[in-house]
């Protein structure tokens, strides 16, 4: 019997429990001068692929609690830069801090970094054999070492807080492609990381689900969660982040807030860019 046959013959009620508070990550410490350190700080960040310079001296920071967009074209190096930020693709050149670590350090621990930040990609990646239940919780006790109890409460409390609770029993192909990308999100902040990417995360799914996606990030950004994320969707960008990053042919063409950078800008190629999703 094949392993997925016997997780289906094996499924059990979830037992109902009270949800309770989200636990956000510890503010980073001040720096020496007062002001505290950003969680994420990239520096004159460039990388090639052979003769095909993709980012060209990337530099933006991102501070505790905030959500920050990346917008740009197909080709303009986003997709790049979240993973260099993964440390799914090392840098060229440049550097990048998490709370204070260089990341991009060649004796730095990787996995211990990469321990220290949730993903969610356009893609799902549900284990198929899997329930949602175990889907949350085995990154969680493999990778940091949470004991099965512990994750399991902690994954319940997570899928209670998005109305999801009563599928934890459910396998990936009886849910919607909106419900799977809940569960990966899910996924990605079961280690309770400092910082959260979102790498176009509604890109693979029917119209009709973004919004319950979208619903679900910006219920995270009214709890404090520390986001950088990568979409093409402009009118929830402009609505729900703090800042917004321009990337254009591998440069950051704007760095500032929504109004700013979409509604704004005197940046030529800004302007071009934002005139093509004047439905906003």
């Amino acid at each position: 019997m094949a392993a997925g046959q016997t997780e289906r013959a094996g499924r059990a009620e979830t037992p109902a429990g009270p949800a309770t508070a989200p636990v956000l990550p510890a503010s980073p410490a001040p720096r020496p001068g007062g002001r505290p350190e950003p969680v994420l700080r990239l520096e004159d960040v460039r990388k090639s692929y052979g003769t095909n310079q993709v980012l060209k001296g990337v530099s933006f920071q991102v501070r505790a609690h905030e959500t920050v967009a990346l917008l740009g074209p197909s080709g303009s190096g986003k997709s790049t830069l979240m993973k260099c930020v993964s440390l799914l693709e090392e840098v060229g050149d440049g550097r990048i801090w998490l709370n204070g670590t260089d990341i991009t350090d060649p004796h730095v621990n990787r996995d211990r970094c990469r321990a220290r930040i949730g993903v969610v990609f356009q893609q799902f990646n549900l284990f198929p054999h899997m329930n949602v239940l175990r889907n949350v919780t085995l990154g969680a006790i493999k990778v940091h070492g949470m004991p099965k109890a512990q994750a399991e409460e902690r994954a319940l409390d997570l899928l209670d807080r998005i109305g999801m609770r009563a599928k934890a029993s459910a396998y990936p192909d009886q849910l919607s492609g909106g419900q799977q990308q809940r569960v990966a999100i899910c996924r990605a902040l079961m280690g309770e990381p400092e910082l959260l990417l979102l790498d176009e995360i509604t890109s693979a799914l029917d119209p009709m689900l973004v919004g319950e996606v979208l619903a679900m990030v910006t219920e995270l950004k009214s709890q404090g969660t520390t986001i950088l994320m990568a979409t093409h969707e402009m009118s929830f960008a402009h609505d729900a982040a703090d800042r917004i990053v321009l990337l254009l042919n591998g440069r950051i063409a704007q760095d500032g807030t929504p109004r700013q950078v979409m509604d704004e800008s005197q940046n030529p190629a800004a302007k071009e860019f934002f005139s093509h999703f004047r439905g906003l």
